[in-house]
């Protein structure tokens, strides 16, 4: 009688190397990405020729409409808002070197509602304000 000896069964492929290697794929994407609060009304900025970019950190919204948006605030207190940031970016000190504020004004909107905004802005004690734009 001849008995065959047992079939060697393949060792199984081990996958923890391979989930370890996408877990620390995860953890260096999460780490790398850049993190921003939502915009609270979507903008279209004006076109120019030459424009600089912009990384400030302090963002404020104009809408179309004249309507005013930083965060997750809109309106009147929106400015209240942006003036809070500001002093707690600074720690109460605010000189020369306060952050930027970006303002993200729609190309819709008139240029006497920027300007009543920017006279609102300058009583909030905010001075350092430039206009994002979109080149051509």
């Amino acid at each position: 009688m001849r008995i065959d000896a047992p079939q060697r069964r393949r060792p199984q492929e081990n996958l923890v190397p391979m989930i370890n290697v996408v877990f620390l794929l995860l953890i260096f994407f999460l780490m790398t990405a850049q993190i921003a609060p939502p915009e609270p009304f979507e903008v279209e900025p004006p076109e120019v020729s030459e424009a600089a970019d912009a990384d400030g950190t302090l963002s404020l919204y104009l809408g179309p409409d004249g309507q005013i948006g930083f965060r997750d605030v809109t309106g009147d207190a929106a400015i209240a808002a942006i003036a809070a940031a500001r002093e707690e970016d600074c720690g109460g000190a605010c000189d020369e070197d306060s952050p930027v504020l970006m303002l993200r004004a729609d190309r819709n909107v008139a240029a006497d509602e920027v300007a009543a905004l920017m006279t609102r802005l300058g009583t909030a004690g905010i001075t350092r304000i430039e206009l994002v734009t979109a080149r051509q």
